[in-house]
């Protein structure tokens, strides 16, 4: 990969033809320079015969002028000399580039080193905060997989399954034809739950015979943690590539691990889709930068291309809101081509990447309709036939250009939104209409009671960020060196289209001392790409888990930028000091004295944080899934939260109701269903519920019956509340319709209508588990 930075490119083009020059010169004044010499020998043999006679002087010099000319010895001699002289510049010129290129491989060499041990040193790093936080050694197989958080224990119940079946494909089989997750239900459990990162880990931990090496936990945590230190090392090389220094890539890495609770959730919630997506998005947009970049050769591009190629197909196969992000991705190039900022047939070539990672996905999740009704392939389809139908859109004064580019906007859309409804037409998509709903209500367009929308306006992934956030990224200094990088490059970037919708060529070759850091298409790309994504980090906190790496990233490529700094200063106009002197002293010491103080602040944190031991111990868990594994049934059906059903299913394998998804409408209303046991219903309305559902047991836990929330209205028994209509809140005031009390609290009290239907098995302080009668036996 070309790593050379604009200033080293045009150091080696002067240098050649510095030498090129020197040669030439050489060769011509050659006869000159011997001339000389010898008009001045020979009137010093003259002076010294007879110093006095101005006539034997002038005869001396015509004497000798005559002989130099009349002698063609003296000519080849001349030619012979200047040929060597040629042939030595030359030599000169050709060791010069073999140091240049000695000292770039040295570079290289280094940094790939530095970005490889960042990487280990994190993977280590998250390895033992890890061991000390759950203690995750010493305990128990059943407590480790508590450990598993939020419902993400569910994946790994699949990785540990397809390790007891005895072979790969029998397990594949049954996954693809699960009849013994969801009650009453098939389910295809690799489509629907995006389950290739197990089936390849688990492939893995077969043919490899870890078997007697390392146990089947410790194997697929260290898988996710190793993409975690691929990750790191994509952020490090994509601010190396940028900067032209390795440097800015470990400033990248200790932001990132400095702000790790706003950057990732590997630390509470390991087996989730996005702790093994994010890495490959990662490598794809390192593989970008490097591809939009003018300065780079044949090879390097290809590698690129390839790379990006293969990480985009990945990252779309593992994770189900991957066209999403990509679709993002989509809209800040699709800016750059609107601007004409980037080479067509690169353009051409990154949509040729999306359209085959896109089928290719389609095909190995086994046609998943919602991959062709997704917004990055409308705005695919959008921008090719657009390029078709608008021609000439690049050529014109500024105002034709402009209207031409509006028209492309309007023409793009509007084919993509065409195409997406004829695609919903044709194979209808569940997950669409409750996501618009969704969005409608999110942005204030709209009101609903649906139970559904209100839940996912509640989860706190779609909550506006907190200040709190704002605070740790100020506190580690990422956040007012972004806000300065950011407005550098965003100024100079609406230069650049300034002078482009002027009809002024972008220059390929640029040079330290042009001060155009927006000029470079990479630039400009993440300028785009970090913007996009701090608008909907603005609204969703959920996606500071996709902004602030690469903010980490982008600041620390523009404060080790000579580029950056050369820019303000161009526009400063400062003339005191030499500005590219000034520039390059910049970029080393302010990443310098950054470095320095976060090392003294944050350092002994982190090893304050690595030798503390933390204690995570539940349990009132630990003793319901020891019961359900030792008194229930092996065809026992429970229902009770998803998140809970998830730990349920991990720890025992019994079937459970629904599971913690939020992309399946179906398992969303099943679970608005099973929560119906904490909202007002009567005993006989509960039980219907669960008999619909097969259910032989209900779970009922004391944090969401008697759960207290701050953000008011979001309590799972106040939105059921609301979507059954039994409470209407008017000027601030509650009104309650319903004639029942809130089930979870009823029976708990054993009263006659209640223990008709329900038998309680079990109890502690956190669940109350009830089996459902199967013959109804009323007590009085």
């Amino acid at each position: 990969m070309n790593f050379l930075n604009t200033g080293e490119m045009t150091e080696l083009r002067h240098g050649q033809e510095e030498a090129c020059r020197e040669s030439e010169v050489k060769i011509q004044g050659g006869k000159e320079q011997e001339d000389q010499e010898c008009a001045a020998d020979s009137q010093h043999e003259c002076k010294t015969e007879d110093g006095d006679s101005k006539e034997q002087e002038k005869d001396c010099k015509g004497d000798d002028d005559s002989e130099v000319a009349a002698t063609p010895e003296t000519q080849k001699e001349k030619e012979k000399e200047a040929a060597d002289c040629s042939k030595n510049s030359v030599r000169k010129s050709r060791d010069s580039d073999k140091s240049l290129l000695f000292q770039r491989l040295v570079k290289l060499f280094f940094g790939c080193l530095a970005a490889v041990t960042c990487g280990m040193m994190y993977a280590v790093y998250l390895s033992t905060y890890h061991e000390r936080k759950f203690w995750f050694s010493s305990r128990q197989e059943l407590e480790r997989e508590i450990t598993f958080l939020g419902g993400s224990g569910l994946y790994y119940y699949y990785y540990k399954h397809m390790l007891t079946v005895p072979s790969f494909k029998r397990g594949m089989h049954e996954l693809m034809r699960d009849n013994r997750t969801v009650s009453s239900q098939t389910i295809n459990a690799v489509e629907q739950l995006f389950l290739y990162p197990e089936l390849i880990t688990s492939f893995l931990y077969r043919i490899t015979g870890s078997q007697d090496v390392i146990e089947p936990v410790y194997f697929y945590i260290g898988v996710v943690f190793g993409l975690q230190a691929v990750y790191v090392t994509a952020l490090f090389v994509s601010s190396w590539v940028m900067s032209g220094t390795w440097v800015a890539g470990m400033l990248a890495v200790a932001w990132y691990v400095i702000n790790r609770p706003d950057t990732t959730k590997v630390d509470y919630a390991i087996p989730l889709r996005d702790n093994w997506a994010l890495p490959f998005f990662a490598c794809q947009v390192m593989a970008l930068t490097g591809f939009l970049r003018n300065s780079i050769n044949s090879a390097t591009e290809t590698f690129c291309y390839l790379l990006m190629g293969a990480s985009t197909f990945t990252f779309i196969l593992i994770w189900e809101h991957s066209h999403y992000v990509l679709f993002v991705q989509g809209l800040a190039l699709f800016l750059l081509d609107c601007f004409d900022l980037v080479q067509p047939r690169k353009m051409g070539d990154i949509h040729k990447v999306y359209l085959s990672s896109v089928f290719l996905a389609y095909m190995l999740q086994f046609q998943n309709p919602v991959l062709l009704s997704s917004p990055l392939l409308s705005l695919l389809t959008g921008s090719v036939l657009a390029r078709y139908l608008q021609h000439n859109m690049k050529i014109g004064s500024p105002v034709a250009r402009l209207m031409k580019i509006l028209l492309h906007f309007y023409l793009v859309f509007t084919i993509g939104i065409t195409f997406s409804y004829m695609v919903k037409r044709i194979m209808p998509v569940d997950e669409s209409d409750h996501m618009l709903k969704f969005l409608e209500v999110k942005f204030g367009l709209n009101t609903t009671t649906d139970f559904v929308t209100n839940l996912l306006l509640c989860q706190e992934g779609f909550q506006a960020p907190s200040q709190d956030f704002f605070l740790r990224l100020t506190q580690a200094s990422v956040l007012p060196f972004y806000m300065l990088v950011l407005v550098v490059c965003l100024l100079s970037t609406l230069q650049v289209i300034y002078r482009r919708l002027s009809g002024e060529p972008m220059k390929s070759n640029l040079k330290l001392e042009d001060g155009r850091i927006g000029e470079q298409p990479e630039v400009i790309y993440h300028v785009f790409h970090t913007l996009l994504f701090g608008l909907l980090a603005m609204v969703f906190e959920g996606m500071k888990y996709l902004w602030t790496p690469y903010v980490c990233m982008f600041t620390a490529f523009g404060v080790c930028s000579p580029e950056l700094w050369m820019t303000v200063f161009k526009w400063l106009k400062l003339k005191s000091v030499h500005p590219v002197v000034l520039a390059l002293i910049l970029s080393t010491a302010v990443p310098t004295i950054i470095g320095f103080s976060l090392w003294r602040e944050y350092f002994p944190r982190v090893i304050t944080e690595l030798s503390e031991l933390q204690e995570f111990y539940d349990p009132d868990t630990v003793e319901l899934m020891n019961w359900i594994k030792r008194q229930a049934p092996m065809t026992a059906v429970f229902a009770g939260s998803p998140q809970l059903m998830g730990a349920v299913k991990l720890c025992s394998g019994w079937t459970v109701t629904s599971l913690p998804l939020y992309t399946d409408i179906n398992l969303l209303r099943r679970s608005e269903n099973i929560y119906q046991v904490y909202a007002m219903r009567s005993a006989e309305d509960v039980y219907k519920i669960l008999t619909s559902y097969k259910a032989n047991y209900v779970i009922i836990e004391e944090t969401v019956c008697s759960e207290m929330s701050a953000v008011k209205g979001c309590r799972i028994k106040d939105l059921l509340d609301v979507s059954n209509g039994h409470v209407v809140y008017e000027k601030g005031e509650m009104y309650a319709f319903s004639k029942y009390r809130r089930f979870c609290h009823e029976i708990k009290m054993n009263y006659s209508p209640y223990i008709n239907y329900f038998t309680r098995v079990f109890w502690n302080r956190s669940y109350h588990v009830y089996k459902v009668n199967s013959v109804i036996s009323f007590q009085y």
